[in-house]
Formats: structure tokens, C-alpha cells, sequence
């Protein structure tokens, strides 16, 4: 038929001006979509507690030609998509973050899933991963400084091949070689060689494997039991080389010196921002050169605690966490949360338009905005 299974005979009228305007534009498949979305920022980049990725999928087939950014997918960001005839949401917070146990009418978020769906529109949330991309959240976040060197304050690791392996494990078996390969075999998530060798003058097996985690608890246990870990056994941990310029958080060194005070102006400006809250590290003044920073877009106490800088520049941190930066003397530049955030929007409607060589509108909401206001 010509209209969804989401468009029942009783929401006809209410669906085919959409659908009809949807025969006339360009579009692409929503799965095509997302998988360039995926390409331009891994979901393996984000936090493992983050909800990254298709949030709300309504029925297929589904095609998308109008592309809608937000930094937050609140009720009235969500009245502006479906006004904008928006088809799918890239909401950079998760609108579903905890898991919803029932989708009702009663809470804004749920009304918001059912929004989504009674209009046909997808929701994908990138997060964590487009904080940790290169040339990302906190990299556009740190052009706010003025000309700088940036790395990651907790780099990225590449995701290895079979995504699970951990650990290599290599050892020497001088007799019933067949009983332990044979226990080998019943170990799920290891894969293993086996190499003639001399050791002390014996013809010996040489037995050199990968393993997970899981597994390498279960297989330490076996070869305890046959008595091949008092032989000498090697564990080494496979620890991944960092992804470049990927990661959490950014140290910033500043290519030239700069006051305090020129640095909070130029976060102003980049941030088009009136006011920032700021706290003096202990005997620091405005006047103080400002020489490295440590950043992070969002909440970033977790990620900037301990570090060593002139200035931790964030959107939000506890009171606790802000005294003891200070007494170490590290001074603090708060912004409210979503406001160190926003901004690379437009940074990603460009990037995004010329990804999807124009066949896709993108959008950037107008509505949304930080809650905090200064009154």
C-alpha cells in the first residue's frame, strides 16, 4: 500500500502530506545513512556507559531526505523536527538514556518516542563518540583558546581485530601434548599454534595462543590442573596502540602565553556566550599566563581530575571537585553544560552536507538551547 503500516486508515490524512512531499525530494535508506554515520564516527569511540547509535527506527522501509541536528531532543526541539518534516534526528545527547520500561503518555521522554514514531522520524545519537573523533566536540571546543597544540587527556584504543581478544599466552608442553590440546579445544574464545622446540636437550611442543578475558581465566585454571604452569608459562596482555588524536578530554598547549583574561574573552567570543562562571586557582589572578588547559566538553570532572594545567575549562563541575582544583591552583572556566557542546553543530551540518554529496538536507535546530539561562 502507499502509506505505512505507521499511518493507519485513521491517521491517513495526517501522514500523506508527508509521504507526498517525501516522493518529491531526494532521499537515501535510513540503514544507508546510518552506516555512513557509523564511518564518519566509530560507535566503538563512545563510553562504555553511553546509549550511542539508532535510538528509534520507525517501520521499513524508511528513507531519509531531511536530516535534523540537535544538541538535545526535548519536546519542543521535537515540535520544530516534525514541523521542519525532519526524518531522522541526529539528537547529539541520547533522548533515551536509561532503559524505559513502558512508553506512555506521561513523561516527556516517552512522548518523545511516541512522537518519533506517530510521524515517521528515526532518532541516532552519536555522544561520547563524536567527543572522543578527531576534529570533533572537543577539538572545535578547543579553538575557543586561540592557536594550540591538543592531545588527548585519555586516548582511544583501536578495537582489535576479533574485538575481543585480550591476551596472548605461550608455553611449553613436554608430554600428553594430546589431553591438554584436546582440553584447549573445549576452551570457547581461544585460538592457538603449535611449534616444535628443544628445551633442556627435549624435543618439546611450544603452544602459543590468543584468548579473551573469559577465557583466559577458565584456561589458566586448566593449565594449572595438568601441571604446565609450573613449567613456565608467559601471559602477555594486548594492549592496543591508541587511535590518533582519539580520545577523551584534550590537554591544550598554547602556542603563545596568554593573560587569563584574553583567554576567558576569546572563549566568550568562540562560544558566543555573554557570561562564564569562573573560579581562581588559589593565588592566581586575572592577570596570570595561561600557558596549558585541560579541557572537556560537557561534565568533565571525571575526565580533567588530577591533571596538571593553568586552567580546566568545562561546562559543569561539582563544588567539590572545583575546590580542589583551585587549591592546587589550577583555576576553572564553567560554561553550563550543553553550551561547551552546541556550537560544533554547524561544524557538523557542514561536514555532514558534503558526506552525503547534498542529497541529504541537513538542518540545524533553532530551538534548542541551554536550559541554564543568567537572570
Amino acid at each position: 500500500m502507499l502509506f505505512s503500516r505507521a499511518c493507519s486508515l485513521s491517521n491517513y490524512l495526517r501522514c500523506m502530506p508527508k509521504l507526498l512531499h517525501s516522493f518529491s525530494r531526494p532521499a537515501m535508506n535510513l540503514a544507508d545513512v546510518i552506516s555512513s554515520l557509523n564511518e564518519f564516527a566509530s560507535l566503538s569511540l563512545a563510553e562504555s556507559w553511553d546509549n550511542v547509535g539508532l535510538l528509534v527506527e520507525p517501520s521499513p522501509p524508511h528513507t531519509v531526505s531531511n536530516l535534523f541536528l540537535t544538541n538535545d531532543l526535548t519536546e519542543r526541539v521535537m515540535e520544530e523536527a516534525v514541523s521542519q518534516k525532519a526524518d531522522l534526528i541526529l539528537s547529539y545527547h541520547p533522548p533515551i538514556f536509561k532503559a524505559l520500561t513502558r512508553v506512555t503518555w506521561k513523561t516527556w521522554k516517552e512522548r518523545i518516542v511516541i512522537a518519533a514514531l506517530e510521524n515517521r522520524i528515526a532518532v541516532y545519537s552519536p555522544h561520547t563518540a563524536y567527543d572522543a573523533l578527531p576534529n570533533g566536540v572537543n577539538d572545535w571546543l578547543a579553538k575557543s583558546l586561540g592557536e594550540c597544540i591538543t592531545v588527548p587527556l585519555h586516548p582511544a584504543a583501536a578495537v582489535s581485530v576479533s574485538g575481543k581478544v585480550s591476551h596472548r599466552v605461550e608455553f611449553v608442553v613436554e608430554q600428553n601434548l594430546e589431553t591438554i590440546l584436546s582440553g584447549l579445544k573445549s576452551i570457547q574464545e581461544i585460538s592457538y599454534k603449535t611449534y616444535s622446540v628443544v628445551s633442556d636437550g627435549k624435543n618439546c611442543t611450544r603452544v602459543s595462543l590468543n584468548c579473551t578475558q573469559r577465557a583466559l581465566i577458565e584456561l589458566v585454571n586448566f593449565l594449572s590442573k595438568e601441571g604446565v604452569l609450573q613449567h613456565g608459562t608467559d601471559i602477555i596482555s594486548l594492549q592496543q596502540p591508541p587511535l590518533p588524536n582519539s580520545g577523551m578530554g584534550r590537554l591544550c598547549t598554547l602556542t603563545e602565553k596568554a593573560s587569563l583574561a584574553i583567554v576567558i574573552n576569546r572563549i566568550k567570543n568562540h562560544l558566543r556566550l555573554p557570561y562564564l562562571r569562573l573560579a581562581l586557582g588559589v593565588g592566581k589572578t586575572l592577570d596570570r599566563q595561561v600557558k596549558v588547559a585541560a579541557i572537556c566538553a560537557g561534565s568533565g570532572a571525571s575526565v580533567l581530575r588530577g591533571v596538571p594545567a593553568d586552567l580546566y575549562l568545562t561546562g559543569e563541575m561539582s563544588h567539590h571537585d572545583i575546590l580542589d582544583a583551585n587549591a592546587q591552583g589550577i583555576s576553572i572556566i564553567l560554561c553550563d553544560h550543553s553550551n561547551t557542546e552546541r556550537g560544533f553543530l554547524e561544524v557538523l551540518k557542514e561536514s555532514l552536507t558534503e558526506r552525503f554529496n547534498k542529497q541529504i538536507k541537513v538542518l540545524v535546530s533553532q530551538a534548542d538551547c541551554d536550559p541554564l539561562k543568567v537572570v
